[in-house]
């Protein structure tokens, strides 16, 4: 047998746990894909605000001219009439 004090790299003789290892890098592994989810998902949050914004804005337009056809209707009756 050898005697672990004689010289060398103490990595030589120090117990390597692949295990341990794997699981660390999963878990670094992990948290990365967790950010970019995050990123993605707030990216998709604020394009679905915009699209709603342009929604209301085109259902406030459609309304704004169904009533002024109305209002029009209104005023041509009353100058015919």
């Amino acid at each position: 047998m050898s005697e672990r004090g004689t010289g060398g790299s103490r990595y030589l003789y120090a117990p390597f746990d692949a295990a341990n290892a794997r699981i660390e890098a999963n878990e670094r592994v992990q948290d990365e894909r967790w950010q970019a989810l995050t990123f993605r998902l707030e990216a998709i949050e604020a394009a679905i605000e915009r699209l709603e914004r342009r929604l209301w804005l085109a259902v406030f337009g459609v309304v704004s001219v169904i009533l002024a056809q109305g209002v029009h209707e209104l005023m041509q009756m009353n100058g015919a009439g």
